[in-house]
């Protein structure tokens, strides 16, 4: 007998050899792979790992990280921007600047900057705090400091200082009143310092982050601005410690089109700079916005791009060189801050389905919608219409259907019928709808809510993870990430399903989903049985874990970085453990000395009025004492899942 569903169908259906190519893939046994390195042989059962963690007492929700990715997606990046060198003969250098803001996690800024040594990576930082981190993870593998953002006095002051030790820091100019701080500290400290200017280019990208480019960009400098800039260093005689034109167009930008129009503009300031006298002028820092393909669409949607990264650096490399050319000036160095695209792949979340509620359920026979005088007429109507419903009168049926269970909303409130005929038509309502749904009647020209049916008949399933603190930017702008089962993807998924996490606001759940074409409503999953059921969320290594939040007072989650070694075996590079209740507890000023305190005299209180033995006085004080130093997340995994029709 042939199988109902193949591990083809899976990949195909969850798009895994889209986004996930080539870090991904299902094996024999149903289970989700991951082969860190990209093209290599060596691979990782990700359910035998999860189940492994947990016989280790590291629990879910666990942030794992593939320390191979990372290295991969590193390599790849530079691989293409010296391919599109050697293309073209360009005659710059390409150095890559890694915006530690998308994940300022030492160990996580470590790796990078240890697997880009050979590059000589370097970072770029947006604030006092930030640089101050930078210098300290420079000290082993030195290269350049991008110093953007605000800055005041002091944020000048050691940066100078820096560069002063020998640091190749950076000073970027984003606004001209940063100016005369500079000059002022430089001349204090008798160094000449190595001045970048970000230019506000008039064009306008593409994308969800389309307004942090243009002319009303937050940052950077206005041509005229540029000017007044060129004549004061030129009034200090500081004309040679321009050395770098920065620009941004913006992040996850989906169309090449936009890198384009972008580039002409910023290599057209460049020559048009060093035909003004600066010509020392010899770094062009392009910024971030390549984007990541979380839908695998291939397309200008907001969650994917329509290019790859060889066609990223390609247009890079030819614009500059041929404006350059033309306007026969020499070939800048080229500094780039991809960090969403080095850094996305390599990190996901894996998290457990606690329970599903599905409130269509219905189980009614003719005993309780027949006309007697238990049952009120308005259960025999909607019963007939759905008893008689075909592809020729569906949508007459919806209405009718709806009419009615919103006059059972009237006659209830008016105490002419009881909650159980509420309910009852409310069953035969989801009969109803469900019949549609089941059927596939053509669902052209009809209501929208008609249309939505797949998303209202869906089940929800209960997941142990807050997204406002693992995956943020999935509440805050709806941005998608590919979220898939990483087991039993041998077997057919059966249920429509929207995701529900742990926290207590409405806003948390999933109900946006990559599609090849469209955003999906709902999610195919699996039943729930007696075994547990293990979610992945994919791509989350940019941004989300510092953007993430305490909503009900959910923490950071326990994280593992994974190395391959040369053999095939995995080990645990390194292991964070999540955040316990009394570490939350103690951000918010609570004492948890205090806290103990409080409940000793509670408990002997308690005792006191005979409410409680002392033994139970004893027991409780202890299973307090535990839960403080516990994991905010709920440790014990199901033994047993809700059984669904």
């Amino acid at each position: 007998m042939k199988p109902t569903w193949s591990t083809q169908q899976s990949l195909n259906y969850y798009l895994i050899n889209k986004w996930g190519f080539p870090y991904f893939n299902i094996n024999k046994n149903g289970n989700l792979i991951c082969t860190p390195k990209g093209k290599s042989t060596h691979n990782i059962d990700i359910k035998q790992l999860i189940d492994n963690l947990i016989k280790n007492n590291i629990n879910p929700p666990i942030l794992v990280r593939f320390n191979d990715i990372l290295k991969d997606r590193i390599n790849i990046i530079h691989k293409n921007f010296y391919q599109s060198i050697k293309i073209y003969k360009y005659k710059g250098s390409y150095t890559f600047a890694m915006p530690i803001k998308v994940n300022q996690q030492k160990h996580v800024v470590k790796k990078i900057l240890k697997y880009g040594k050979k590059y000589s990576l370097g970072l770029e930082t947006g604030s006092k705090p930030e640089f101050i981190a930078a210098i300290f993870l420079q000290k082993k593998y030195p290269s350049i400091i991008i110093c953007n953002g605000y800055k005041d006095k002091e944020y000048i002051n050691i940066a100078l200082n820096a560069q002063k030790t020998g640091l190749q820091t950076f000073l970027i100019l984003d606004q001209f009143s940063e100016l005369k701080q500079i000059i002022k500290t430089s001349k204090k400290l008798n160094i000449k310092p190595n001045l970048g200017l970000r230019a506000k280019l008039s064009n306008k990208s593409k994308g969800r982050w389309k307004g942090s480019s243009g002319d009303k960009s937050k940052f950077g400098l206005f041509a005229k601005e540029i000017i007044q800039t060129i004549k004061t260093i030129k009034k200090n005689k500081i004309i040679t410690s321009l050395k770098l034109l920065h620009f941004h167009v913006g992040s996850q930008i989906t169309s090449i089109n936009s890198i384009q129009k972008s580039l002409k503009e910023a290599a057209q300031l460049y020559c048009n700079l060093r035909k003004m006298g600066c010509s020392d002028l010899q770094y062009i820092d392009v910024g971030g916005g390549l984007a990541v393909d979380y839908s695998g669409g291939k397309t200008n949607f907001h969650s994917s791009m329509n290019y790859s990264i060889q066609e990223y650096t390609n247009n890079i490399i030819s614009t500059i060189q041929n404006i350059c050319d033309k306007n026969k000036e020499p070939h800048p160095n080229i500094i780039s801050e991809s960090g969403r695209a080095l850094s996305a792949h390599y990190t996901i979340l894996i998290f457990n389905v606690l329970g599903c509620n599905s409130s269509r359920k219905t189980k009614l026979n003719i005993k309780e919608v027949t006309p007697i005088k238990k049952n009120p007429t308005i259960l025999y109507t909607i019963w007939n219409i759905y008893k008689n419903i075909n592809k020729k009168n569906f949508q007459d049926s919806f209405n009718n259907a709806t009419l009615i269970k919103e006059e059972s909303k009237i006659l209830f409130n008016h105490g002419i019928i009881k909650l159980k005929t509420k309910a009852k038509v409310e069953d035969v309502y989801w009969k109803i709808c469900k019949n549609i749904y089941k059927n596939k009647y053509k669902l052209n020209h009809i209501s929208k809510y008609l249309k939505d049916l797949q998303k209202h008949l869906s089940n929800i399933y209960y997941c142990n993870f807050s997204i406002f603190q693992s995956i943020p930017d999935a509440w805050a702008i709806k941005h998608l990430f590919p979220v898939i089962p990483i087991h039993r993807l041998n077997e057919k998924p059966k249920k429509d399903v929207i995701l529900a996490d742990l926290t207590c606001d409405s806003d948390g759940k999933l109900d946006q989903f990559i599609g090849f074409k469209n955003v999906k409503n709902t999610l195919k999953l699996h039943p729930l049985n007696e075994q547990p059921y293990y979610l992945g969320a994919f791509s989350i290594g940019a941004y989300q874990e510092i953007l993430g939040n305490l909503h009900n007072l959910f923490g950071n989650t326990n994280a593992i970085h994974i190395t391959i070694k040369n053999n095939g075996n995995y080990y645990l590079d390194h292991i964070t453990q999540g955040n316990s209740i009394n570490k939350i507890l103690s951000y918010l000023q609570y004492n948890n000395k205090q806290i103990i305190k409080s409940i000793k005299k509670i408990t002997q209180k308690a005792i006191k009025t005979k409410k409680i033995t002392i033994k139970e006085g004893f027991f409780l004080l202890k299973k307090f004492k535990n839960s403080l130093l516990g994991y905010t997340y709920l440790k014990k995994l199901q033994t047993k899942q809700e059984k669904e029709y």
